[in-house]
Parts: C-alpha cells; structure tokens; sequence
C-alpha cells in the first residue's frame, strides 16, 4: 500500500506539469525555459528518476542519429521511445527488410536492455490513417493526467495507424486497467498494445 499523501502530492505535481507543458505549447522564448524545467521536474517524480530518464533520452537520441546515418526513410518514419533501456519502436514503413534493419541498428546501441518492434508495414494493416493519431494520443494523455487513480508521468503513449502503444511503470495492476480502459474508449482507436510492466516486477 503507497502513502495516501504522498501519492496524492505526486498526482498534484503530476497535473501541474502538465498544464505548464499547455502553456508552453502556446509561447515561443519563454515557454522553452518553462519547458526544460517542467521536463526536469517531471522526471524527479517519475519512477524511473532523473538518471533513469536522462540515460533513456541519451539511448533514443543515438538511435535516431544511427538512423539518420544510416536511411532517411528510418529516421523519417519511425519513432523511438526509449524507457528503462527498453527501446520501443513504432511507425510505418515499406517494407520487412527495412523493419529488420531498424530492428538490428536498435539493438547494436550499447546500453539497449531490450528491443520493441511494433513497426507496422505498409498495405499490411490493410488500414492506413494517420490523420486523428496525434487526436487520439492528446485525448490519453488528457484522461489519464486526470484520473486520480493514475500516475500519468510514468507511461508514454505513441498512437499509429490508430494503433496505441504503451510503455511505461504501472504502480499495481488495476491502474493498468484502468490506463488500458481510458485508451479502448476514444473513439476511431482500432487497438491497444502495452509494454508497461508492473512497479516491483521485472524490474
């Protein structure tokens, strides 16, 4: 059982970053020094803590430089979120050699745990729609910040294709549920996939 309060604390701080990422969405100068200390903060309260979420970024930056140096259309078209050293892969492109090869560059990052392909092929899906994808992730992110029984800093939400990936630290399994429940009711999202794993296991 988590500390009422403290939990509490975290889900106010939580919504407070949240609505300052809103604000800085909406300046230019200003909001970009809101933003880094916002970024900061968030990740104080992550599970993950500060180092976990800077060696993350560092591992998903050298991802996508490995990318760009090896095939624009790699670093164009897929995106990578990097957590717990867990690299998961996600976007749409033409073909199986091309996933493999973006499978293979992940995995020769030292320092990667652990390689997600959920890269989807063209005409494979049969569905191609891109255009509410970023709708879907924003209406997410929106309910779950805003689910008192969520700690929302501790997943990412990339949306393709209106396919929904999650990656991330749930505190127990009935907030998984609940995450799970809130990305099955928005409406034009065809599935959900979850790589989030459970606080205290697999660890």
């Amino acid at each position: 059982m988590r500390p009422l309060a403290a939990s509490h604390s975290i889900r106010l701080i939580s919504r407070i970053f949240v609505c300052i990422g809103l604000v800085t969405m909406l300046s230019n100068c200003a909001g970009v020094l809101i933003g880094a200390g916002a970024t900061v903060g968030v990740a104080a309260y992550q599970e993950r803590g500060i180092e976990g979420v800077a060696h993350d970024t560092k591992l998903a930056t050298q991802i996508r430089a490995a990318y760009l140096e090896a095939d624009g259309t790699l670093a164009t078209n897929i995106g990578v979120e990097v957590y717990e050293r867990r690299a998961l892969l996600t976007g749409l492109i033409e073909n199986d050699a091309l996933r493999a090869h973006a499978v293979q560059i992940a995995w020769s990052v030292d320092g990667i745990k652990d390689v997600l392909n959920e890269i989807q092929i063209k005409n494979e899906e049969g569905i191609v729609e891109f255009a509410y994808d970023s709708w879907i992730s924003a209406q997410l992110k929106t309910k779950m910040t805003f689910d008192a029984d969520i700690l929302a800093i501790n997943y990412s939400v990339e949306t393709v294709n209106s396919v929904v990936y999650l990656i991330g630290i749930a505190q127990d399994q009935v907030e998984l549920d609940r995450v799970l429940a809130h990305a099955r009711s928005i409406d034009r999202v065809r599935r959900v996939i979850s790589h989030v794993r459970l606080k205290d296991v697999g660890s």
